[in-house]
Order: C-alpha cells, then sequence, then structure tokens
C-alpha cells in the first residue's frame, strides 16, 4: 500500500496516478484537523497562492509540461481544464470549482482512502507504512519538518513566498478599466506565430494514441480552445496608469508598512514570486519593466500604451472575483487597501482575500533525491512537491506525478523509472536530483534545463518546436515501454 503525506497538488495527483495502475492508497491529510496559516478549506489540492498555471502553448515549457503530464492522464490537469476561466494563452481557473473536482475524483476512487490526521514523524518500513510519498508542501509542519531534518542529516532551506490580492467584481470601476489580453493573444486564437498553427492543433493527440496507459474509464478532457463571451475584447481586465498616477502610486508603495519582513537585502524570495514593494524598492521603474508593464496593451481611449498597467484576472467561473496579477504583497492589510485604492479602477474595491506571506520550506534535492524522486538512502521513500524544491504550481504536480507513479511500481513488485531529460517532466527531476547542491535553488521548469538539441536552429520558435516535439516522441516511446513492462 502506498501511503502519502500531504494532500496537496503534489500529493493529490500522486495518489490518482498510483491508484491508477492498480496500487491500494492512503493520503494522509492533516487539514482539518490542523489548519495552516494560509488555506482557507480542507478540499485537497487547494491553491493558496495565484490562481494561474501560467502558459498553456506548447511554445514554452511549462505548456509542454502540461500536455506531458495530459498523455499520462493527469488528475490535476483535467480538473484545470474543467474549471478553466479566461486568462489569455495561459491556464487558470477558479480556485473552488478546481479543488472540489480533485477532492470529489479522489475520493470517489475505490482504491484510494482519505485519512485526516497530522503525521508527525517520516514513517519507517518497520511500521508497515511502504512505500511512503511525503508531500507535504511549503508548509509542513513543525514536527514533521524537524524529523525531516533529522533524516536527511542538512538544515532545510527556505525562502519566502507571497500572495496576491483578490478584489470583488462588482466594486471595480468599469468606466475607467479595459479589457484585454497582451498581444490579442487568447487560448481560443491564439496562434503559433512561427508556423501558423492554432492552440488546438497543438494538442492534437498522434493518431492512435491513447490519452494515458491507464485501463480505467474516465469522461474525456474538456474541449479547451475556451469560448466565452468577452473572447473578442480579451480575458484581463487592465487598470491604466498616466505618469503621474504611477509616480503617486510607486511613491505610496515604498512607503507602505510591510507585514513581516522588513529587511528586503537579507531576505531570501523566489525570483519568480517577488512582492511587488521588493521590486518596487530595486528602482522607480522595475514595476513598469514587470507586472505593471504596458506593452501589447492599447488603451482603446487613447490609441496607445499606457504608462503602465495593472492587469485583473478572473478568479471564478462566476466572474465575481478577479485576482491583481503579479501583485503579491506583505503590506500590512491597512496600507495594503489605501495603497491597491490608487489603482484606476479600484477606487472603491472591496477585497476579498488580501496579499500576504508565508515562509517555504524545501530539502536540497541534489543532496537527497534521485531522478525518480526516491530518497537515495532509502528506495521505499520519495518527496514530492515544493517540500521535495520544485517551484510552481505545474511543476509540484508533475514532480508527485511521476513519484506516485513510481511508488505504485515498488508497491506491486516493479522497478521505478525515470523520465528521459529529453521530456520537461524528466528535465525537471533531473535538475532537482543532479544540480549543484551548493548554489542549489527550486526552479520553474525551463527549456534552460531540458537536455540540448544536437543541432538547434537559430530560428527560436523553430526551436522550441523541436523541442517540444521531440519530447513528446521520447514520452510516448516512454509509455510505451511502460505498457510492455505491466506499468
Amino acid at each position: 500500500m502506498v501511503h502519502i503525506i500531504g494532500g496537496g497538488l503534489a500529493g493529490s495527483e500522486a495518489a490518482w496516478q498510483a491508484a491508477e495502475l492498480g496500487a491500494e492508497v492512503v493520503i494522509h491529510e492533516m487539514r482539518p484537523v490542523r489548519k495552516t496559516a494560509v488555506h482557507q478549506t480542507d478540499g485537497l489540492a487547494e491553491l493558496v497562492c495565484s490562481n494561474s498555471f501560467r502558459g498553456d502553448k506548447l511554445d514554452n515549457a511549462v505548456g509542454l509540461l502540461k500536455e506531458e503530464m495530459r498523455q499520462l492522464g493527469s488528475l490535476v490537469m483535467r480538473a484545470a481544464d474543467h474549471a478553466r476561466v479566461p486568462a489569455g494563452a495561459a491556464l487558470a481557473v477558479d480556485r473552488h470549482a478546481f479543488s472540489r473536482l480533485v477532492t470529489e475524483a479522489l475520493a470517489s476512487h475505490p482504491r484510494i482512502t482519505i485519512a485526516r490526521e497530522e503525521i508527525d514523524h517520516v514513517p519507517t518500513p518497520e511500521s508497515g507504512w511502504s512505500p511512503v510519498i511525503i508531500a507535504t508542501g511549503p508548509l509542513t509542519s513543525d514536527a514533521l519538518s524537524a524529523d525531516i531534518q533529522r533524516l536527511v542529516g542538512d538544515e532545510h532551506l527556505a525562502f519566502y513566498d507571497a500572495i496576491s490580492p483578490i478584489v470583488l467584481a462588482d466594486s471595480i470601476d468599469m468606466s475607467k478599466v479595459f479589457r484585454a489580453s497582451r498581444w490579442d493573444r487568447n487560448v481560443w486564437q491564439a496562434p503559433d506565430r512561427a508556423e501558423g498553427r492554432s492552440r488546438k492543433a497543438d494538442y492534437e493527440p498522434p493518431s492512435g494514441q491513447p490519452a494515458a496507459d491507464s485501463t480505467s474509464s474516465h469522461p474525456p478532457a474538456p474541449d479547451r480552445t475556451c469560448s466565452h463571451p468577452s473572447a473578442p475584447e480579451g480575458d484581463y481586465l487592465n487598470c491604466p496608469f498616466t505618469k503621474d498616477e504611477y509616480d503617486a502610486f510607486y511613491d505610496a508603495l515604498v512607503a507602505a508598512e510591510s507585514a513581516t519582513v522588513h529587511d528586503f537585502d537579507s531576505v531570501k524570495f523566489f525570483e519568480g514570486c517577488l512582492p511587488i514593494e521588493v521590486m518596487a524598492h530595486r528602482g522607480r521603474d522595475t514595476l513598469r519593466f514587470g507586472p505593471m508593464k504596458p506593452v501589447g496593451l492599447t488603451d482603446p481611449k487613447t490609441g496607445r500604451y499606457p504608462y503602465a498597467v495593472v492587469q485583473l484576472r478572473q478568479d471564478t467561473l462566476a466572474g465575481d472575483h478577479f485576482s491583481l496579477v503579479g501583485f503579491q504583497t506583505q503590506i500590512k492589510w491597512g496600507d495594503q487597501a489605501r495603497v491597491l485604492r490608487m489603482i484606476p479602477g479600484l477606487e472603491n474595491a472591496e477585497f476579498v482575500r488580501f496579499g500576504m506571506v508565508h515562509r517555504n520550506t524545501y530539502i536540497c534535492g541534489p543532496k537527497v533525491l534521485e531522478p525518480t524522486w526516491q530518497t537515495r538512502f532509502r528506495a521505499d521513500l520519495f518527496f514530492a512537491g515544493q517540500v521535495s524544491g520544485v517551484e510552481g504550481y505545474v511543476e509540484s504536480a508533475a514532480s508527485g506525478l511521476l513519484a506516485g507513479r513510481n511508488a505504485a511500481a515498488l508497491a506491486l513488485g516493479r522497478t521505478p523509472r525515470a523520465l528521459p531529460r529529453t521530456t520537461a517532466m524528466g528535465a525537471l527531476a533531473h535538475y532537482v536530483a543532479r544540480a549543484d547542491p551548493a548554489h542549489y535553488q527550486p526552479s520553474n521548469i525551463t527549456h534552460g534545463i531540458m537536455e540540448p538539441l544536437a543541432n538547434p536552429p537559430r530560428d527560436k520558435a523553430r526551436k522550441k518546436a523541436l523541442i517540444a516535439a521531440r519530447a513528446l516522441d521520447d514520452l510516448r516511446e516512454w509509455m510505451g515501454e511502460a505498457a510492455l513492462s505491466g506499468r
């Protein structure tokens, strides 16, 4: 029986994969018995930060990672596709619908048991728990964290992560904002500029290829081309700034009081999720080249790019909540409301959730893990998700996917297998297991950590297309070998 500690994205995906391959599974989730500082429900796979899974086309590495997961029958991707909300060429979800879909699927699976209890130590093989996947996420409880530290023989590494605010749609002044997607790039019409292909064509499965090697029967994945009434105008609400408005906003932002962490120079944040006030302290125009960049967004009232822009992304299927894109913050809530209401269109904003900061803990993967997500010192112990040293929703779920498959292999008397490094999933696992431990930092999936092409073309778009084609070909070959070996 496979025991999985933690019911987040990695744990949920690991459980699904293991059960689909025929293993009996128990998910041990401490909520609601013990709550965390940022979770709001007891649902599995709850998204506590953004509602975005980032890009969803094969011309970027995370889009390729998603497609590999879809090919392997990912529950997380199936739920995300069903709970999708408009987000241009990205995949964003209604976070409540998404968590509900995952929870219901796992709760109804005949080979999965959900135990609501806190596990405060790493189970040993002698306890009868084997194999075990630790997928407790960045908010691992203090007791379990201390036991993991004892086990790996090293201090945990950590960085701070921040969460974006969410506003009530009815409180947005629609007369001051405009709807558009950057470069008019939307999922239903986002072309591959280099080759003129539609997004839907990117995901057409090869003739005769199944979506996964599972024998179970499930509803087909939804049409991911996503059409909705606002499609011609774009998916984001955009709050345009003049120079004077931006300067006033910037001055108020850098003067606002931080809630917890004050020393911006010594505190370690994940570079891909910096609080806006940390970015602002790097220079007056930093935000205008970051989350507030106006390029690709023409204001219909002026026919020009604004001086700066704050984008709002739909957070629920009903469209009643919008999150501020890239506006992670740790400013105290009183100052937060005052400063954010200086954004054009948000003068009377009602906040469903304020931004906040939390500490992310992870192990040093290159000292502990193999590319199968097994630990080097104990073959039946796996780590997956952010605690293993990956960053991002999709990356966390992807690590859980392979850990779940390999834990099931052990439980069923078979041999765990790594994915080839030419795939996005394989490259991510290789990075976590083989990076330089002296300078190790969690990473999102990028083309830079994938095995390079032997003879790469000079055209970047063509190069990315070839990397994606190679990855999916190698993944299908790996799946075929798994099917022949009974996995």
